[in-house]
């Protein structure tokens, strides 16, 4: 019984199919998510606007013009409100 060389070369080019497929699948996977979702864990998107660049937070109030948005990108201690003011973390986080 000896083992017949066609056979190990054609198993070795499957193995190496599915290795190859798999890390297609993997690279696929990844840049779809960051085609679906460019902005993720970010508190803002950037909404382009003529020849500048709008920042305008996830929950945006949809009836407010994007232009009333701020055009430079908040501090870390700087949230936008839905509506376009932009406020300090600790007074946008207080209840009326």
């Amino acid at each position: 019984m000896t083992d017949d060389p066609s056979d190990s070369a054609s198993s070795s080019r499957s193995w190496r199919r599915w290795v190859a497929a798999g890390l297609f699948l993997v690279f696929f996977v990844v840049v779809m998510r960051e085609v679906i979702n460019p902005y993720r864990g970010q508190r803002f998107e950037k909404i382009p606007h003529g020849d500048h660049v709008h920042y305008v937070p996830r929950d945006r109030n949809p009836d407010v013009s994007v232009s009333r948005f701020p055009t430079q990108k908040p501090d870390a201690d700087e949230r936008i409100t839905p509506d376009g003011q932009v406020v300090s973390r600790k007074e946008g986080d207080r209840a009326p």
